[in-house]
């Protein structure tokens, strides 16, 4: 069930693609000299967006940010050219991603984490979470895993010895609250937040609901030791492009992390 709606999700996107090259821009579609950037809209683009109009002058570096609201489309872009980078993504998806699809693309520098919380609009501390209660998963395989993780981690659940990054509710050991599991496209995880008792929601999408993992989430992951910093990634063979090179500096510049602490407070973290 799951790759059928993540196929259908991909083939209908397809015509957004293209909808939304031709609405951006100038009417070729890009500034050809432009380093054209797909990105998440929150943080990610606007990360990017403060990068291009207030440090890119200064390195002789034209950005043009490109919005996706998925996660199979930067990569896909990314692969046949029609972006240069992307921005949006951590590594365990970006292996996963690559190994299921046959692309090769590569990161190139590491600039934020966001932290995975459990949230919900009708308790407000986890021991109210019920038996029975359903929680909302995000369905691609290593944020599904990930999510299990923070679950196992608070002893919602446990996860059999020997689940990995692409765990999903089969493998769970233990659940001694009788939890239902609903898996949604990511996106529509915090869409549908007040549709269930909990959900776990990636902390792009849960900035963009205004939802904050330090002050919101009844629990959330810790950002010591953490594996899925967000990083910019292009296709194999183009880590020295000069232009990729410069929007990495300006990425991991003192400038940026400052932006990030003040802009998003807490709710994404500098991995620089």
């Amino acid at each position: 069930m799951r790759n059928t709606v993540k196929i259908t999700s991909a083939v209908l996107a397809a015509g957004a693609l293209t909808l939304g090259l031709t609405a951006c821009g100038s009417d070729s579609g890009s500034d050809g000299d432009a380093l054209v950037v797909a990105a998440s809209p929150a943080p990610h683009a606007k990360i990017l967006e403060y990068v291009r109009d207030n440090l890119a002058a200064k390195e002789d570096l034209k950005i043009e940010v490109k919005e996706f609201t998925e996660y199979v489309l930067p990569n896909t872009a990314t692969q046949d050219g029609s972006v240069d980078a992307n921005y949006f993504q951590h590594k365990p998806y970006l292996d996963d991603f690559n190994k299921k699809n046959n692309t090769d693309i590569v990161p190139v520098g590491d600039v934020h984490l966001e932290p995975l919380g459990l949230y919900s609009n009708k308790i407000e501390k986890l021991d109210d979470l019920g038996k029975g209660a359903t929680v909302l998963l995000p369905n691609d395989t290593t944020n599904e895993a990930r999510a299990l993780k923070l679950l196992d981690a608070n002893g919602l659940i446990k996860l059999k010895d020997g689940a990995g990054n692409e765990a999903t509710p089969k493998d769970i050991a233990e659940n001694p609250k009788g939890l239902k599991f609903k898996e949604l496209e990511a996106p529509q995880v915090a869409l549908s937040l007040g549709d269930a008792d909990a959900a776990v929601i990636n902390g792009n999408f849960a900035v963009e609901a205004k939802l904050s993992p330090a002050k919101d989430a009844l629990v959330h992951e810790a950002a010591k030791g953490n594996p899925y910093a967000n990083f910019l990634a292009v296709k194999k063979g183009n880590e020295n492009d000069p232009q990729v090179k410069k929007l990495v500096k300006l990425l991991q510049s003192p400038e940026v992390k400052k932006y990030i602490e003040k802009e998003f407070d807490g709710a994404v973290l500098p991995a620089f």
